[in-house]
């Protein structure tokens, strides 16, 4: 059977270095983007040019009606769905709490943690057995900001983070029983450019003299405990909040 992974964000970063990963391992990817279609469709390009099967399908995760086409759209094209991650997410300017706006919260909650519920619940929808599916595998790209709260700079993405380890844990034990395993990784310190989309490029740099590892870690070193996650090669791992950060 033809093992079908929809990745989110997958246009960049540590979604497109998953993508690649899961391609060479067998898995037909589905590389959704939000509005970079030629970031998407190069991620798509590298994996065909490897031998392995991809396509790139449009939807912002701040809407919903593009989420559930675009599972549409990949039941149509790819088939079943057997495994997602949930990556796609953002940040924002370096702000104290009572800086934030609330258009800045409903921005940061809309993509980071509503969308992710969203594919959640299509991704169920169509691998829980209790609804005619054969199982899969979810996993959610949270923070290690999650447990240090990222204060004076990202206490909203670090909520948000904290929010997909709860969908993680709770989704994990509502569908055990449906052949669905849920898990998190919890990145640190990743060399990616989500950092210069938040107005600080160098922050890794900055940062990683405090890692007890010194140094940041690779997009390419989170991929393979995602993809590792999905594999069968941890069947009986669920409910996990796998730790990628140097020790920080």
């Amino acid at each position: 059977m033809e093992k079908v992974l929809l990745i989110t964000g997958a246009s960049r970063g540590i979604g497109a270095a998953c993508a690649r990963l899961a391609a060479r391992q067998g898995w037909t990817v589905a590389v959704n983007y939000a509005s970079r279609a030629d970031a998407a469709q190069a991620v798509v390009d590298d994996i065909r040019a490897a031998g392995g099967r991809a396509e790139a399908f449009q939807a912002d995760m701040r809407d919903e009606t593009q989420i559930v086409s675009m599972f549409e759209a990949i039941d149509t094209h790819l088939g079943r769905l057997r495994g997602l991650v949930n990556n796609a997410g953002v940040v924002d300017v370096p702000a104290r709490v009572d800086q934030m706006s609330r258009e800045r919260l409903l921005r940061m909650f809309d993509i980071n943690v509503l969308g992710a519920f969203s594919c959640t619940r299509e991704a169920v929808r169509r691998m829980s057995t209790k609804h005619g599916g054969t199982g899969g595998a979810i996993v959610n790209v949270s923070s290690a900001a999650a447990r240090l709260g990222a204060a004076g700079q990202y206490v909203d993405y670090a909520a948000a983070k904290g929010a997909m380890d709860v969908l993680t844990v709770g989704l994990a034990r509502e569908v055990a029983a449906e052949g669905i395993r849920v898990n998190a990784v919890r990145p640190g310190l990743i060399e990616t450019d989500i950092h210069a989309s938040g107005g600080l490029p160098d922050r890794v740099r900055d940062l990683a003299p405090g890692v007890p590892m010194l140094r940041g870690g690779t997009a390419e070193e989170v991929a393979e405990a995602i993809v590792w996650l999905l594999s069968d090669a941890s069947p009986y791992t669920t409910m996990s909040l796998l730790e990628i950060s140097g020790g920080r």
